[in-house]
């Protein structure tokens, strides 16, 4: 089971108390711990994509730490940037390949 998610408490509980609850309760909380439908390697490896493609970096950095914790390897994260590099764009894959490699040092 995934572990407790309280970054929108953290971060935004007293700006913005209902996404910080939607955050942490229904995203983090429930979408996440459904296991049985996708696992969370899974999750992370189509949460990192999409945010690729999305461009938002600032969003990716927290996404990788969690893909590595959930078993996305640096070899498996270089692939998945470099085959969305010809469907999203070469500067978002150099982008996300920065955030990436830094991420990945240890």
């Amino acid at each position: 089971m995934a572990e407790k998610q309280t970054a929108g408490r953290d971060l935004l509980g007293e700006f913005a108390p209902k996404f910080a609850e939607l955050n942490d309760d229904i995203l983090f909380g429930e979408v996440w711990s459904r296991e049985k439908e996708l696992s969370a390697r899974d999750r992370s490896m189509i949460t990192v994509s999409a945010l690729i493609s999305g461009g938002n970096f600032e969003q990716l950095t927290p996404h990788l730490h969690k893909a590595k914790a959930n078993g996305v390897t640096k070899d498996e994260v270089a692939e998945i940037i470099t085959h969305l590099s010809f469907y999203v764009g070469w500067p978002k894959a150099w982008s996300a390949f920065n955030i990436a490699k830094e991420i990945n040092k240890n």
